[in-house]
């Protein structure tokens, strides 16, 4: 498949940095962590919910491993945020496009009368 250049705009710009961002998001997790008072206990409990194949899932989490889980959901959430840039941008690339090749046609038909 045949790539044509994209000229450099704002948007491939910001699309490139929003790419070179999602290559340093270390580990993630999809799913929220939660916080639930065990009963007799004073510690509280953390469990993890997502989904699986349209189902919620729960799962516990060891209070050994909450900091570490903390990071890795914080870190999904920030490379959501980075997914949207990037399709943001292309989908502005797509329509700059568009409406260039548009007035470069209106142009064409100007000059040609």
């Amino acid at each position: 498949m045949k790539r044509s250049p994209v000229l450099a705009n704002r948007h491939t710009k910001a699309r490139d940095h929003a790419l070179r961002q999602i290559a340093h998001v270390g580990p993630f997790l999809e799913g929220a962590l939660c916080q639930f008072q065990r009963p007799g206990c004073a510690k509280p409990g953390w469990h993890l919910t997502f989904k699986q194949k349209g189902r919620t899932r729960t799962v516990y989490v060891p209070l050994e491993l909450v900091t570490d889980v903390k990071s890795w959901t914080r870190n999904y959430k920030h490379l959501k945020r980075l997914i949207r840039q990037v399709t943001r941008h292309s989908l502005g690339l797509i329509h700059g496009h568009v409406a260039s090749r548009r007035a470069a046609n209106r142009f064409r038909a100007l000059t040609h009368r």
